[in-house]
């Protein structure tokens, strides 16, 4: 995807966004002097143009009996099964990330499991199951910030 240029008012509007993406567009257009089609037209112009992916609404996992956070990386016995390990990873309903990375981990993925017991579960049964060469854990004790990527317009 080819880096994308904004003007003033986009930047705006992906700020307004960004730190709370279910502001109204009536609030953000009169924040900024505009009127509320037009900043539904900016909005649909950025969403077609892949810069805004969709909105979520972010879960403390938690609150919802997710308890440990947890970050494995990935060696596979061989590289031709990189399609097939990902598929297998993205059917695992507790993996809640996954990259194709360089450096020594041929997959890095992140999951949530309800205790220490729940992940050596995903661990032994579903995640080594699928062949592996191994794979290296690292447990998060408390996610202390996350943002979105910086929006400026700089070359």
């Amino acid at each position: 995807m080819a880096r994308q240029f904004f003007d003033n008012l986009d930047l705006k509007i992906l700020h307004s966004l960004t730190a709370n993406a279910r502001t109204p567009y009536l609030e953000i257009a009169r924040e900024y002097g505009v009127s509320g089609a037009a900043v539904h037209q900016r909005v649909q112009r950025l969403m077609q143009n892949h810069v805004i992916i969709g909105s979520e609404c972010r879960i403390d996992p938690s609150t919802v009996g997710y308890d440990t956070c947890a970050y494995v990386g990935i060696f596979l016995r061989d590289p031709s099964q990189f399609n097939d390990v990902v598929d297998a990873l993205e059917k695992i309903p507790e993996v809640v990330e996954c990259h194709f990375t360089t450096g020594q981990y041929d997959i890095f993925i992140k999951l949530y499991a309800r205790n220490n017991d729940h992940l050596l579960h995903l661990l032994q049964n579903q995640i080594q199951a699928l062949g592996l060469a191994r794979t290296e854990t690292l447990i998060s004790f408390k996610e202390v910030f996350k943002r979105q990527v910086p929006i400026n317009n700089d070359k």
